[in-house]
């Protein structure tokens, strides 16, 4: 089974308006003690020998504001397998050729640049620091310094979204050269700033499913596969790191507020990283990953869940209750299912919370509920 590792650089200048993600905002780099507690935390984890993951992942808060040096020191450090996916957040404000070149040659092999519009006015309104010339120039100089894996950051429906900054936004990024994108709804979080002053000019929850539908229509237009929800890709250009979450296989966070699942077991750094940096930062333990969380992360993605191999893996069956509802998914639209395989359509995925909910709490109902042939629970935009 393949291995992912992740490790979390919390630093960034600002925060952006709607993150609610852990990160510590303000900073122009990252302290040389953090790198020393990340490899502090790798040997703790692999104490006699490399860990040697399939793939590494550097995600924050803004990982581009690492040295290339410390980058190349945890890459040293961890000894991914020969051909790994070697993936680095980047914003494109705080790259130059150079730096992407020094990451290159660190062993950096795949890039992702946080654009989400090309419309400057609406990046001011997110609280991004970058504008759109500079994210063009982010992947001219990623394409100049040798990458070939790259990938592209869309939010959609945003504050006065509408269909042509999508297609501005697209073009950016599809002319830029990327071979992915991330493709996803803004969610108002809580813990936000937008959570707590939401910005006028929201789409409704329908307004934003058909924005939704129309990006997902149009990437594949432009050659961009749907694989995931939110994620679309040229062919052989997946996202390797995200599809072993996706597939329940195991992978190791590393730094405050990361996530770890290490044979069927959940972990996870407290979000301090001041106690992270002096070495008073446990890992807690966070249950279990089993059939459930198979089943809800398997029908994230477009190839869907296979019976079989979810029989194999867990044991379990679908009842008759949940294959009376998956046949109404289908009929509606919302499922494609061929006795083997149930996959979500575009449609489905919009309103997947919907279906899963109805798909868990089926598994326990002893006789299938009455769905109309034209709404039921995976009917219903949220």
């Amino acid at each position: 089974m393949s291995l992912g590792l992740y490790l979390h650089i919390p630093y960034c200048f600002s925060k952006c308006r709607y993150c609610d993600f852990y990160s510590a905002p303000g900073q122009r780099g990252v302290p040389r003690a953090y790198v020393d507690a990340l490899l502090r935390e790798l040997s703790r984890f692999a104490p006699d020998a490399p860990l040697r993951p399939d793939t590494l992942y550097f995600g924050g808060g803004t990982p581009s504001l690492l040295d290339p040096a410390d980058a190349a020191r945890l890459i040293a450090a961890a000894q991914p397998l020969p051909g790994a996916e070697i993936t680095l957040e980047a914003n494109p404000e705080t790259v130059t050729e150079d730096s992407l070149r020094a990451f290159r040659e660190a062993g950096v092999n795949r890039i992702s640049f946080g654009v989400q519009s090309a419309r400057d006015s609406q990046l001011q309104t997110l609280g991004r620091p970058h504008t759109a010339k500079q994210a063009r120039a982010a992947f001219a100089a990623a394409r100049r310094a040798g990458f070939e894996n790259i990938s592209g950051d869309i939010m959609l429906a945003l504050p006065h979204y509408t269909q042509a900054e999508f297609d501005e936004t697209l073009e950016l990024i599809a002319e830029g050269g990327a071979t992915h994108i991330s493709a996803y709804l803004l969610k108002i979080e809580p813990d936000s700033a937008f959570g707590r002053h939401p910005p006028e000019g929201l789409p409704s929850p329908d307004e934003a499913a058909d924005f939704y539908l129309y990006a997902v229509e149009h990437l594949e237009h432009h050659g961009y596969r749907q694989y995931e929800i939110s994620n679309f890709a040229k062919p052989g250009y997946e996202g390797r790191h995200n599809l072993i979450y996706w597939d329940c296989g195991d992978y190791l966070g590393l730094g405050p507020a990361a996530h770890s699942c290490m044979g069927g077991r959940r972990f996870y750094y407290p979000s301090d990283t001041e106690a992270f940096l002096n070495d008073k930062a446990a890992p807690v333990m966070d249950g279990g990953c089993g059939a459930e969380d198979y089943l809800i992360l398997q029908l994230r993605l477009r190839k869907g869940l296979d019976l079989a191999a979810y029989k194999a893996r867990y044991g379990k069956e679908f009842s008759t209750a949940q294959l009376a509802f998956v046949k109404s998914c289908v009929k509606s639209g919302y499922a494609t299912f061929d006795g083997s395989t149930l996959a979500l359509t575009p449609a489905g995925l919009i309103v997947q919370n919907s279906i899963l909910a109805e798909l868990l709490y089926a598994a326990v109902r002893a006789f299938p509920k009455q769905v109309s042939a034209g709404v039921g629970p995976c009917c219903r935009r949220q």
